[in-house]
């Protein structure tokens, strides 16, 4: 067994060698739109002129319209199936809408209640592997981060009932119901039903429902239920707060965002809001409106997206299949942006080393856990959407090799 490793060692090391000489500069570091995916919305830059009429509910180039233009809430509100009076429509980005609800729970509470910063120590639930920048906030704002482990149906719901029916001090879950971050899971129906259906022992308890790739399948689309309206259901809607946005329909620096909430929500945060703007962009919010004009056209839209999406994902499964069978295990996500590899533990650290020295830039390993801390140090995220498909082809042989190479080092230790 060892003079096979040694062998298999000895192969990869003259191989690594071959990719340093390529003086590579390559960054697979974050989920971020092509090119080609960005060109696809350049038609917005024609939707308004000197000669629009910017007149609607009032003139959208003047103040106001804190929640947004009625178009684009009735627009945002068909595509995630709500009443138009539980959408806001905002600025460009749903985690800046994320940071500032739990900044003000923080400060002035939740609905009324107590402010966060005056009870003490408190905890949130942090489904894993997930989204580093949902943790650097609740990190940031001093809550102790409970993992919460990731199944094919979505968060441990048993762990996630127990923790929040016996513990006041959990406040919140974080939640990529759809293709997740990093893995693709997305949510049963009885995952959904559970979460709509949970009695928390604290009041202010609040579900960041961040549903940041509702429409975003390249293979196959999978229908996940709507977490508000399953509360409805259970008369719970208060313990909803629902994020999406266009980032990665659009423009990621320049879409529009939108959160949905219980009416009673949305009138609270509306008033803590009114004190803090007078209104975001209305007219990026028209322009999207007169470009998309129907939920039905989002859809088509989405699928050029695929288009352009899975051709890399197929190579980044490709490439995985033939290269890491028995060194890892991976998911084969049917949407979303990312892909999920767990390496042997005890060597995803050293595999993103190793790829860095080779000038590949991977995501840091640890940071799909709470204070980026992955307890078996096997996690690692891949972000095929960026870089052109040849780049992406060698970016991930770097990988392979490198995830082979940390794998026959620790196993000859």
């Amino acid at each position: 067994m060892k003079d096979s490793l040694r062998e298999i060692l000895d192969h990869e090391r003259a191989r690594y060698e071959e990719f340093k000489n390529l003086n590579l500069k390559l960054d697979m570091s974050r989920g971020k739109p092509s090119k080609e995916q960005l060109d696809l919305s350049n038609g917005l830059f024609d939707c308004l002129t000197s000669k629009t009429n910017f007149v609607g509910a009032q003139d959208y180039r003047n103040y106001g319209l804190l929640d947004g233009i009625p178009e684009a809430k009735k627009l945002f509100a068909e595509v995630c199936n709500i009443s138009d009076k539980e959408i806001m429509v905002l600025g460009n980005s749903s985690l800046n809408i994320m940071y500032d609800n739990l900044q003000r729970a923080m400060q002035f509470g939740v609905n009324g209640g107590v402010p966060f910063n005056k009870q003490g120590k408190l905890k949130w639930l942090c489904p894993v592997p997930g989204y580093d920048r949902h943790f650097a906030i609740t990190e940031l704002f001093g809550f102790e981060m409970v993992n919460i482990p990731m199944t094919e149906d979505g968060p441990d719901m048993d762990m996630v009932e127990k923790l929040v029916a016996e513990d006041e001090s959990v406040k919140g879950i974080w939640c990529v119901p759809k293709f997740s971050n990093p893995q693709g899971v997305v949510y049963s129906d009885e995952t959904v039903r559970r979460f709509a259906a949970l009695k928390p022992k604290a009041r202010d308890f609040r579900i960041y429902w961040d549903n940041a790739y509702m429409v975003h399948a390249f293979r196959e689309d999978i229908e996940l239920l709507n977490l508000l309206n399953e509360a409805k259901k259970c008369d719970n809607a208060d313990i909803v707060y629902m994020f999406g946005s266009t980032s990665k329909i659009t423009f990621a620096g320049g879409g529009i965002s939108f959160f949905m909430a219980s009416e009673a929500n949305i009138n609270y945060i509306k008033n803590l809001m009114s004190l803090q703007t007078i209104g975001n962009d209305k007219l990026n919010q028209y322009a999207h409106v007169l470009f998309f004009k129907t939920a039905e056209n989002i859809v088509s839209h989405m699928e050029k997206h695929a288009a352009l999406m899975k051709p890399k994902f197929d190579a980044v499964m490709e490439i995985l299949n033939k290269e890491l069978n028995g060194y890892a295990t991976w998911i084969e996500p049917k949407g979303g942006y990312f892909v999920s590899v767990d390496l042997a533990p005890g060597t995803a650290k050293r595999t993103v080393e190793l790829a860095k020295e080779a000038g590949v830039i991977f995501t840091g390993a640890g940071a799909t856990y709470p204070y980026k801390k992955d307890p078996a140090d096997s996690n690692l995220r891949i972000a095929p959407s960026f870089p052109p498909i040849n780049e992406l082809i060698t970016a991930m042989e770097v990988f392979c090799c490198a995830a082979k190479i940390a794998y026959c080092e620790k196993n000859l230790a």
